[in-house]
């Protein structure tokens, strides 16, 4: 009896037709040739698995290529592996459900419907598998995308430096056209100030001169027409330069020479005199002659010195009337 249960055991194990011929008598036939197809439809997604390795050999070799900041890429290709991680640990999984199976028959024999539920549980992790491996795909796709897209916005970078060295080049060739009228124009500046300092000694000489002039020629003409000595001579007022000061007795002259004279002088010379009259009256006498020494005056400046009293005077002669003021 012992022998023929290891012959039998044997038959079954290595005698398919057997196999099938028992399980056929038992009823689960079908149920075998299901657990054989899933054997197959197995082995295939495995095949399919090892191809998606050897496409992401080659997909690695071509992401060390790429720029650093593709760190999304990256990320992408981490969440893959670990699906493909997640694929083989449930394929494990799988293998390990399928080695009960076949170790437990008697069980699935006596618990068919519960071994259905697990086939089903299978076919609908096979489905997620697929589903799994398509949007693997969709990433490589849109990988492949996203660096076509990189690519594109690398060439207009490239071309937009280009443009922006061609811009530098027009700004250093203006630079350098600035810098030549720059220096030109200094030596025109050095040029106008020279010729400035030339005329500023000559203005000086020429109004030290008028007011030495001034100084004679109003002290000769007090003493020969009102016989009144006076020594005239300059003086400052709060850092204000007069150029006509003299007093004697009773008499005082105030005034400013010029080589021309404008109703701004004229204004001037009466500010100065109420000035000292406020702040400085011991410069004044009880008789005050205004007067002002010119080359030329304008119209509106010899009313305007008519109407203040002012002595408008020259070496020619009088050009307003001298008047004392009390």
């Amino acid at each position: 009896m012992q022998e023929l249960k290891e012959k039998f055991l044997e038959l079954l194990d290595k005698d398919k037709e057997f196999r099938y011929t028992v399980a056929g008598y038992l009823g689960i036939t079908e149920i075998l040739r299901r657990l054989d197809y899933l054997e197959e439809t197995q082995r295939k997604i495995l095949e399919e698995i090892k191809a998606l390795r050897e496409n992401q050999e080659k997909l690695w070799v071509n992401q060390n290529r790429m720029l650093e900041n593709q760190n999304k890429l990256w990320e992408n290709q981490s969440k893959m592996w670990e699906e493909i991680k997640n694929l083989r640990e449930n394929q494990e999984k799988l293998w390990e459900e399928i080695r009960a199976l076949r170790e437990n028959q008697e069980k699935l024999w006596e618990n068919q419907n519960k071994m259905w539920e697990e086939i089903r549980a299978i076919r609908e992790d096979q489905r997620k598998i697929w589903e799994e491996i398509k949007a693997i795909r969709e990433d490589q796709r849109r990988m492949w995308e996203e660096i076509r897209v990189l690519r594109e916005d690398q060439n207009k970078m490239w071309e937009e430096i280009k443009k922006l060295w061609e811009e530098v080049r027009e700004i250093r060739l203006e630079m350098r056209i600035m810098r030549a009228e720059q220096e030109r124009m200094m030596v025109t500046i050095e040029k106008l100030s020279k010729e400035q300092e030339q005329m500023r000694i000559t203005l000086e000489r020429l109004t030290l001169s008028v007011e030495e002039e001034a100084r004679d020629v109003i002290r000769y003409r007090l003493k020969n027409e009102l016989g009144i000595e006076i020594s005239l001579d300059r003086i400052f007022i709060d850092d204000k330069e007069v150029n006509i000061y003299g007093v004697s007795d009773e008499v005082c002259v105030i005034g400013e020479a010029t080589v021309r004279l404008g109703t701004g002088l004229v204004e001037e010379l009466e500010r100065l005199i109420d000035k000292i009259r406020k702040e400085k009256p011991e410069l004044l006498r009880p008789k005050l002659i205004k007067v002002i020494y010119t080359d030329y005056s304008a119209p509106k400046a010899i009313e305007l010195a008519s109407n203040y009293n002012i002595w408008v005077l020259n070496w020619k002669g009088d050009i307003t009337s001298r008047k004392v003021v009390q």
